[in-house]
C-alpha cells in the first residue's frame, strides 16, 4: 500500500504545470465553435419561447445566455 504522497503506481509523470499548452487546431477551434453555435440557437429558442408566453425575465436571460454563448464562441475562433 502506497503512503501518504507516494505514487501508487509508475505511470507517466505528470505534465510540468509551468509549460503553457499548445494552441487548438482550427478543427477543433471550428468544432467548438459549432457546438457553441448550438446551444446558443437553443438559448434564443427559450429566450423567444419564453418572451412569447409573457415571461419576461427568463426570455431575458435566454437572450443573454445566447449572446454569451456566442461571444465565446468568437472567442475560442480567434484567440485558439
Amino acid at each position: 500500500m502506497a503512503q501518504l504522497g507516494q505514487r501508487v503506481n509508475d505511470g507517466p509523470p505528470a505534465p510540468d504545470p509551468d509549460l503553457p499548452n499548445p494552441p487548438r487546431t482550427l478543427l477543433e477551434r471550428i468544432a467548438l465553435a459549432g457546438i457553441a453555435l448550438v446551444v446558443a440557437v437553443v438559448f434564443g429558442a427559450i429566450g423567444v419561447a419564453a418572451l412569447a408566453g409573457g415571461e419576461v425575465f427568463l426570455g431575458v436571460m435566454g437572450g443573454i445566455g445566447a449572446l454569451m454563448t456566442l461571444w465565446a464562441a468568437a472567442s475560442n475562433l480567434r484567440r485558439g
